[in-house]
C-alpha cells in the first residue's frame, strides 16, 4: 500500500477507493505540505530509541517520519476506518502501537512517553492539552499544531488580550514558544482559519501547585471584566465558604496583592500564592 501524502487529489482518490471519509466532528485535516511536516518532526528533536505519542495520525503521514527516526510511536487515532490503514500501513513494524478510540478518554490508561508530537482537531486541542497538565501528565517537549487563536492564548503574557487562563495553565509547566505559521492551504480539507504550530518545553522544576490553584484560576478568569477581589469572592462563595467577599479581602491582604486589578494582570507566581494562602488558611 503507497500514500502520497502530499496531493489533494491523490488523497481523495485513495478515500474514495478504500471507502473511507473526512469526518468533520473528527475536527480531520492532513497536512499536504512536505517540508512543514519534515519540520515539525525536526523541532521534536527526540532522539533514536525514545519514545512518543502521536495524537491524529490520520493516515500515517508524520507516522513514517517519527518512524524513520528510529522512534518508538505511540500513535493515537479515533476514526476506525484511519485505524485500519494505519494497521495495515504499519503491520509488523516493532516501533508502532495503535490506541484506537476518543483520546480524551483513552491517554489516561496509556504508557507515558517523554514526546509529544499533533496535528491536533481543533475541538479537543485546548481540553487535551489541559487534561496533561492537571492529571500530571508531562512530557520532555511537545509539538503540536492547533488553530492559531489556541496559539496564541498559549503563549500570552500577562496583561496582553490573549492572556487567559489556558495561558496561565501552559506557562505553569512549560516554556511556550509558538514556531511556523501554517496557511490553510497547507492542509487538506483547508479549514476555515490558519493554524500554527507550538513548541512546549517542560520547566526545568514543574512543582505540584496547590490544590485549589487550576479552579481558582479558571474562575478568577470567568468573568474578565470583573476585579479579582469580586471574582475570588465568587471563587469562595461557590465553595460554600461564610461571609465570602470578607474571606476574600483577608487572602488578598494576606498576599499583599491589589485586587481592584484583574485577573489578566496577573502572574502565575500571584496566582499561585493567593492558592497556597487559601490552602494554609484551610478555608476550603
Amino acid at each position: 500500500m503507497e500514500l502520497n501524502y502530499n496531493s489533494t487529489t491523490a488523497l481523495r482518490t485513495f478515500l474514495d477507493e478504500n471507502g473511507l471519509g473526512m469526518r468533520k466532528k473528527f475536527g480531520q485535516n492532513f497536512l499536504i505540505n512536505p517540508a512543514i511536516r519534515q519540520s515539525l518532526v525536526s523541532a521534536l528533536d527526540a532522539p533514536a530509541g525514545e519514545s512518543v505519542w502521536e495524537i491524529g495520525p490520520g493516515l500515517g503521514a508524520m507516522t513514517c517520519l517519527l518512524l524513520e527516526k528510529g522512534l518508538a510511536v505511540r500513535a493515537f487515532e479515533i476514526d476506525p476506518g484511519f485505524s485500519r490503514i494505519l494497521r495495515e500501513l504499519f503491520a509488523g513494524h516493532d516501533g508502532f502501537t495503535l490506541v484506537e478510540g476518543d483520546v480524551l478518554k483513552t491517554w489516561p490508561d496509556a504508557t507515558p512517553a517523554p514526546y509529544l508530537l499533533g496535528n491536533l482537531p481543533y475541538n479537543i486541542a485546548a481540553t487535551l492539552l489541559a487534561d496533561f497538565i492537571e492529571q500530571g501528565r508531562f512530557f520532555k517537549r511537545i509539538i503540536v499544531t492547533v488553530q492559531r487563536e489556541v496559539a496564541l492564548r498559549m503563549a500570552a503574557c500577562p496583561g496582553s488580550a490573549d492572556y487567559s487562563s489556558f495561558s496561565v495553565l501552559c506557562a505553569s509547566a512549560y516554556k511556550v514558544k509558538p514556531l511556523t505559521l501554517i496557511k490553510s492551504a497547507s492542509f487538506y480539507p483547508r479549514p476555515k482559519v490558519d493554524s500554527q504550530a507550538v513548541l512546549l518545553e517542560l520547566r526545568d522544576e514543574v512543582r505540584t501547585p496547590p490544590a485549589c490553584f487550576y479552579p481558582l484560576v479558571r474562575h478568577l478568569f470567568s468573568s474578565r471584566r470583573k476585579t479579582v477581589k469580586n471574582n475570588l469572592a465568587g471563587f469562595l462563595a461557590t465553595r460554600s465558604i461564610p461571609a465570602a467577599m470578607t474571606a476574600a479581602a483577608t487572602v488578598l491582604e494576606k498576599s499583599a496583592l491589589d485586587g481592584g486589578k484583574r485577573a489578566e494582570n496577573f502572574s502565575i507566581a500571584d496566582f499561585t500564592a493567593l492558592a497556597q494562602i487559601i490552602e494554609d488558611m484551610r478555608i476550603l
